[in-house]
């Protein structure tokens, strides 16, 4: 009995998986190998914004690739950027030797203490930080390459009557740049 169309596709997929994988577009969504998850502290009993990471992983297959660091670096960077956070946090399982590693040798982070029965099963968790001082400044040199220190500097003499007195406008709907420019030259020749 022959088989029917779908049938011997199937079949033939099946028998046959390495050479009938199903084609690979542009829009295929990429295959997710790791993720991050951060926070900031709503309420830090420190009183000082701060982000915590809550959850870092890599799948085994893509390990030892830098994938990991990549990950934290750009947590850290998005929490000063975006938040203005001061430090990071996080929690590790105290015989988690490869997380230490990337965590003290990479990174940076150093421990702040060890919370005593942290994990279900009973397990220590070294409580560690990260300061972004660092970071922060970093990334404000950087923001000074782009776009230049001209912010807070004297940029010649003062023009116009005003001087360095500061005038209140009005900004409105309907007012554009050139609106505003006629109404304070129509106000000075008054």
């Amino acid at each position: 009995m022959p088989l029917s169309k779908i049938s011997f596709f199937k079949n033939l997929a099946k028998n046959t998986p390495q050479v009938s994988r199903p084609p690979k577009t542009p829009y295929d969504p990429p295959k997710i190998v790791g993720y991050v998850l951060a926070k900031m502290e709503e309420e830090p009993t420190d009183g000082v914004q701060h982000g915590h990471i809550t959850s870092l992983s890599v799948m085994r297959t893509h390990r030892r690739l830098g994938l990991a660091e990549k990950l934290m670096r750009q947590s850290q960077r998005a929490m000063a950027e975006t938040f203005n956070a001061h430090y990071v946090s996080l929690h590790v399982r105290v015989s988690n030797q490869a997380a230490l590693h990337l965590y003290r040798n990479t990174l940076g982070f150093t421990v702040d203490k060890v919370e005593a029965k942290y994990y279900a099963d009973g397990e220590d968790a070294y409580s560690m930080r990260i300061e972004l001082a660092d970071l922060k400044d970093q990334l404000k040199e950087e923001e000074e390459e782009i776009f230049g220190a001209s912010e807070g500097v004297d940029e010649g003499e003062a023009v116009g009557s005003e001087g360095a007195k500061k005038q209140k406008v009005k900004v409105g709907r309907g007012k554009g740049v050139v609106d505003l420019v006629e109404k304070n030259e129509a106000a000075a020749t008054a």
